[in-house]
C-alpha cells in the first residue's frame, strides 16, 4: 500500500468549463486544473462523463487536451478521455491523442451497443494495441453503459495487452475488486469511479478514486486517502463519513449538473452545461447547500480542510 500508484491516489474528473453561448471556456478549463492541482489533486482526468463528453466534439477534445495540458502538464499524470462506442473511431482518436504526449487514456465500456464479452474484449485490445506506448485506463460504469466489463475479460485484457495497467470501477460490488486483482498481474490498479466507495474500495486493494467531490473539497479526500495509506483506519472512516452528505449530495442528479453549482457557489464558476443536460433546480442549490455547509463546519472543526 505504501507504493505510490502510477496516477496517484486521488485523481479528479474535470468538469468542462463553458462560456455564456456554451462555447468552450478554455482560458477558465487552464485555470481550473491549476487549481486542482495546487488544491492537492494528484491527477486529471480530462473531458470524461463529468466533463460532458458527449456533447463536445474531437475538434473541441483537442482544443481542451491541448490547454489542460499546456497548464499542468508535467506537473501531474494526465489521463485523456478517447472512448466511444464505435471502436475504429476509438482506435483512430486514440492514435491522435496519444501523439499529445499523456501519461494515459481512458477508455469507457461501448455504451448503447450492448456488445458480448468477447467484444468488449476486442474493443479494448484494439484501442490498447493502436497505443502501444501509451497506458489505458478502462472504464466500467454498467449504471451508464448498462453492461459490465466481467473481471474474466478485465483480466484476460490486463495479461495480454500489458499497456492495459488499470480500470475506473464505477461498480458497488466490492467483491468483483477482490476477483479483478485475483486475476491481473501485479502492479494492475482498481480505481473507485464512486466517490462514496473510495474507501470500501481501497480496503479491497483498490488504489485510490477518480472523483468527483475533489472539485470542492481536494484537501479531506487527499487526508482521507493518506490516513488509511498510515493505517489510521479511525480517521479515514471519520473524514468518510463527514463526506458522505456531501457525496450524495453531488448526485442527487445526473452528474455533472451539482458539481457546477457546487463550483459556483465556492467562487469559481465555470458556466453552465449543454443539453440535455440542464443547470440544477433553485430546490436542488438549496439542498446541496443544506448538506454542505454542516460538512464544511465538521472539515474545519477538526482540521481535515
Amino acid at each position: 500500500m505504501s507504493q505510490q500508484p502510477r496516477f496517484g491516489r486521488l485523481l479528479t474528473a474535470m468538469v468542462t468549463p463553458f462560456t455564456p453561448d456554451l462555447s468552450l471556456d478554455l482560458p477558465r478549463a487552464a485555470q481550473l486544473a491549476r487549481r486542482l492541482v495546487q488544491q492537492g489533486c494528484e491527477g486529471l482526468i480530462i473531458n470524461g462523463t463529468t466533463g460532458e463528453s458527449p456533447t463536445i466534439s474531437r475538434p473541441e477534445r483537442l482544443e481542451l487536451f491541448a490547454t489542460v495540458r499546456d497548464a499542468v502538464g508535467g506537473q501531474v499524470p494526465l489521463v485523456a478521455n478517447v472512448g466511444d462506442n464505435c471502436t475504429q473511431d476509438s482506435v483512430e482518436f486514440a492514435r491522435k491523442v496519444a501523439q499529445m504526449g499523456f501519461e494515459g487514456l481512458l477508455v469507457v465500456t461501448p455504451y448503447y451497443n450492448k456488445p458480448p464479452q468477447e467484444g468488449l474484449y476486442r474493443h479494448f485490445r484494439a484501442v490498447a494495441e493502436a497505443v502501444p506506448n501509451t497506458p489505458v485506463v478502462l472504464y466500467n460504469i454498467p449504471g451508464r453503459c448498462v453492461i459490465n466489463i466481467e473481471p474474466d475479460t478485465i483480466g484476460r485484457l490486463a495479461t495480454e495487452a500489458p499497456n492495459i495497467v488499470a480500470v475506473k470501477q464505477a461498480n458497488s460490488d466490492l467483491g468483483q475488486v477482490d476477483a479483478i486483482l485475483a486475476q491481473t498481474p501485479e502492479g494492475f490498479e482498481v480505481l473507485s469511479g464512486d466517490d462514496d466507495l473510495t474507501l470500501e474500495m481501497m480496503k479491497h486493494g483498490g488504489s485510490g478514486v477518480i472523483s468527483v467531490t475533489a472539485h470542492v473539497a481536494a484537501a479531506p479526500m487527499m487526508k482521507m486517502i493518506d490516513a488509511y495509506v498510515a493505517g489510521d483506519l479511525h480517521t479515514a472512516e471519520e473524514i468518510n463519513a463527514i463526506l458522505a452528505p456531501l457525496h450524495k449530495a453531488l448526485f442527487m442528479t445526473a452528474n455533472p449538473i451539482m458539481v457546477k453549482a457546487a463550483l459556483k457557489m465556492d467562487g469559481f464558476d465555470v458556466g453552465g452545461l449543454r443539453l440535455p443536460l440542464i443547470e440544477a433546480t433553485t430546490e436542488q442549490i438549496n439542498a446541496l447547500r443544506e448538506a454542505w455547509e454542516p460538512v464544511r463546519s465538521k472539515l474545519k472543526e477538526r482540521n481535515y480542510c
